[in-house]
């Protein structure tokens, strides 16, 4: 397993950073990727094992790679309401939201999750690919705005504790009541006696959690104190791929895959975030877009033929005609079954609709199923 290499040996374009748990994640064996300019865990015990734990039970993630933004001062709504799809006046202290950064051509920026302390303060937490661009993006439409944007990304450490078993698991370490919180709210608490940890009621796996936000240099307590405290539950460390497979069960996009700055927001099935009751970058094309209708659709579909559809591969009709591409795919774990997500006509779009993906030069049939792939 490769170390890290030194910053000292490394110019500035390719300084690869780590989390504050990386020897830990060392320790327990972890194969380790530079993602997003991290080094971070694929995997520890393996994949299915990973997934099973948090589909099952419990998992721990870091997922310090995270970008967390503050947004400061008496313009911060009226900025956000101009930059993000979502409303954002709707949010209340202790409430989050789902929403995307729309660019001026029709595509995303970024898809990111917007917190509410006050109406003069918001975190954003944007994907560890995007910090620069995002902060660019948003500095970029700050003009007259009376607001401050700040990068706590470096001084932010953010581990997602995911699986049906998390609340039982964790209560101890607490005395926020976690059973009480409801999905996409967050308090601020002592946790694993570690002072000001943001607990949020989020998670990007579909089988429920917390995603806990901890002050720098205390990473490392709070992790170890969850692994003790989830051990009589069969806790797992678990990584990257594990995150990938859980999140495409659910049909939740990836950025960088079934979404980025070609993909409109409404075909990427994201209208539900698009609110049309306020004005915001784009808004107009949005709106025509949305009045005339997509053209194409993001789909999921599930292979009748033996194969694993892979991002890029093309999707395409019975006589060959390539009518779409393949924007995330794998085996999945829960439902023994070749899953993936791409990009479709509107027209075969519908559940049961029968498409083909081409796997190094073979099409292999595939049926359209409605989202999510994972039940529970």
């Amino acid at each position: 397993m490769d170390n890290p290499l030194s910053t000292s040996m490394m110019t500035e374009q390719t300084v690869v950073l780590s989390t504050e748990l990386h020897d830990k994640h060392l320790a327990l064996g972890a194969k380790m990727v530079t993602f997003a300019g991290y080094h971070m865990p694929l995997q520890y015990q393996g994949l299915r094992v990973e997934h099973h734990a948090v589909r099952q039970s419990i998992g721990v993630f870091d997922v310090s790679h995270m970008g967390e933004f503050w947004v400061k001062g008496p313009d911060a709504l009226a900025f956000l309401q101009s930059v993000v799809s979502n409303d954002v006046a709707k949010l209340t202290s202790g409430k989050i939201q789902y929403a995307c950064l729309p660019n001026d051509k029709g595509g995303i920026v970024d898809d990111l999750l917007v917190y509410c302390e006050s109406e003069s303060l918001y975190m954003l937490v944007v994907n560890a690919s995007n910090m620069a661009k995002d902060m660019a993006w948003l500095e970029g439409h700050a003009g007259g705005f009376d607001a401050t944007i700040s990068d706590a990304s470096l001084e932010t450490s953010l581990l997602a504790v995911q699986g049906p078993k998390t609340t039982e698991a964790l209560q101890s370490l607490t005395e926020v009541d976690l059973a009480d919180m409801t999905y996409y709210t967050y308090a601020w608490g002592r946790f694993a006696g570690v002072d000001e940890v943001l607990i949020s009621a989020t998670g990007y796996t579909g089988s429920g959690g917390f995603e806990l936000y901890i002050p720098k240099g205390k990473a490392a307590q709070v992790w170890d104190a969850i692994l003790e405290a989830g051990q009589p539950y069969g806790i797992e460390p678990a990584g990257l791929a594990a995150r990938d497979t859980l999140r495409l069960e659910m049909g939740f996009c990836l950025y960088g895959n079934d979404i980025d700055e070609s993909t409109s927001p409404l075909e990427a099935g994201l209208g539900w975030i698009t609110k049309f009751t306020k004005t915001f970058i784009n808004w107009e094309a949005l709106l025509e877009e949305k009045t005339r209708g997509v053209s194409r659709r993001l789909v999921g579909f599930h292979l009748i033929d033996r194969g694993i559809p892979r991002q890029g591969y093309p999707i395409t009709n019975a006589q060959g005609d390539h009518i779409g591409i393949v924007t995330s795919g794998t085996m999945s774990p829960s439902l023994n079954q070749a899953i993936g997500m791409g990009y479709v006509p509107k027209a075969l779009s519908k559940a049961d609709t029968e498409i083909f993906i081409e796997v190094r030069g073979k099409l292999l049939q595939a049926k359209v199923t409605k989202l999510p792939f994972y039940q529970g």
